[in-house]
């Protein structure tokens, strides 16, 4: 791994209704995401910028994959935390931890997706 990159460069969330969740995400992040297939899995693939910091991943139906609130917990960048809670509930979503402070580094609150994964956000001090 190079000196000056980050750890995590991927992730991939779980989805039975492609479709559906497609549409939440775009909902309540305000972004389009662009269908793919790669062999039997099918993704939808967050937007990407190369020379940008963070990670980026996918949605994805394929065999083996199953939403859940077990495992690996996926932070995604808001600006406005609250404005994004009000989306996810009102798309088919629930907030499952409201906005707390993590002091100096922002905001973060947990949710439940259309499709039953547990996933976070982060809202930058």
């Amino acid at each position: 791994m190079a000196k000056s990159a980050n750890a995590v460069n991927w992730f991939e969330i779980p989805v039975n209704d492609l479709d559906k969740a497609k549409s939440f995400y775009e909902a309540i992040l305000g972004i389009e995401l662009q269908p793919s297939e790669m062999g039997p899995m099918k993704m939808a693939w967050f937007p990407m910028t190369p020379e940008g910091t963070g990670a980026t991943g996918t949605l994805v139906k394929s065999a083996g994959y199953t939403p859940s609130h077990s495992g690996s917990l996926v932070y995604l960048s808001v600006d406005d935390l609250e404005a994004t809670l009000g989306k996810i509930d009102a798309n088919g979503g629930k907030t499952l931890m409201p906005k707390q402070s993590i002091g100096e580094f922002g905001w973060i609150a947990h949710f439940e997706d259309c499709e039953g994964n547990r996933v976070a956000l982060h809202q930058e001090a």
